[in-house]
């Protein structure tokens, strides 16, 4: 293309761009370093020396001249020629910043909790092998849990964990007392309502020493409780049945609404259930490889969407995985 055309086709394409965008292609394919215009002047050595002064001086006009054009181009574009005034004392537009979701907020405060009385944190895998996830845990072979209805199975062998109790099997079987570790991870069941989803989050709890007992167990949940509710709040100790832990207990929180006196929230209880406890069945430790003659333990769990249901009055715990953002910009 001679410089004649290339001048014509290089301002008229320039004059017609309708976006900065398009503005910008149109001086890269002109001017970049693989440019039309560039490609000409970088042959200038190859022409002969009559032609090249000539073609030379046309070539640097050209450039000047497109130059010139796409700043125009780009003003216009930018609305400095269209006389569009702009307030610089106008307040800015705001600027969204992302934040946590609520469930991994719950989570940081209670391990936050947790590592004020010495627990640190482990973790293990998702797919877990029957052994793990009920044998070792004391669960009987006709355990509803285990059917095939309430777990995923990968295989006769293989399932998704239901819990996150196999970490502390595998943590105990490879450490020696004293042991203090919270086991946070996502968990899976067959269940799906307004309280129940499929997979969803819990928080293992798991303390072994020579000397153990049930008021350990309360006071250690007492704290984690107002750590996340408030210094208001009480808990109780209700028996229950866990196979893995003897005595069981199930936990209460006292109502916030009402203070314990009983509302609608709590269904004039004054209580709201949060989670699962007990002194470590002997069967338990012996699984991890530890003496139950010697040692004592306490264990809990918790489903972290429970707690941030019952902290953030939310009715629906599919809530907090429709990503919905007006949702999980309340938090």
């Amino acid at each position: 293309m001679d410089l004649k055309r290339l001048s014509e086709t290089a301002i008229d394409e320039v004059r017609k761009a309708s976006s900065a965008e398009e503005l910008f292609r149109i001086e890269k394919k002109y001017l970049g370093k693989k440019g039309e215009l560039t490609k000409i002047l970088r042959s200038l050595s190859d022409l002969p020396a009559e032609k090249r002064k000539e073609t030379g001086k046309n070539a640097n006009i050209l450039k000047n001249t497109l130059e010139g054009e796409i700043k125009a181009k780009n003003e216009e574009l930018s609305g400095k020629t269209k006389g569009v005034v702009i307030d610089v004392t106008a307040p800015g537009k705001r600027i969204e910043y992302g934040h946590l979701h609520p469930i991994t907020q719950i989570l940081n405060e209670l391990i936050e909790a947790g590592k004020m009385l010495g627990f640190s944190v482990v973790d293990g895998p998702e797919i877990e092998t029957a052994w793990y996830n009920f044998d070792a845990l004391n669960t009987d072979e006709n355990h509803p849990s285990r059917d095939h209805t309430d777990t995923f199975y990968i295989s006769n062998d293989l399932l998704l964990r239901t819990h996150t109790s196999p970490v502390q099997i595998r943590y105990m079987q490879e450490n020696k007392p004293p042991i203090r570790i919270f086991a946070p991870g996502r968990v899976y069941r067959r269940d799906s309502d307004a309280t129940h989803t499929p997979m969803f989050n819990q928080l293992e709890g798991l303390l072994v020493d020579e000397e153990v007992t049930m008021s350990d167990l309360k006071g250690t949940l007492l704290y984690l409780v107002q750590a996340v509710f408030g210094e208001e709040r009480e808990i109780r100790l209700r028996p229950h049945h866990f196979p893995f832990t003897e005595p069981s207990a199930e936990v209460d929180v006292s109502c916030g609404l009402c203070s314990g006196k009983g509302c609608k929230s709590c269904k004039g209880e004054g209580w709201l259930e949060i989670l699962g406890a007990g002194m470590v069945h002997p069967n338990v430790l012996r699984a991890g490889g530890i003496d139950p003659k010697k040692y004592q333990g306490f264990a809990f769990g918790m489903g972290i969407e429970r707690i941030a249901m019952l902290k953030y009055g939310v009715d629906d715990l599919r809530a907090f995985y429709d990503n919905d953002l007006r949702f999980t910009e309340q938090f």
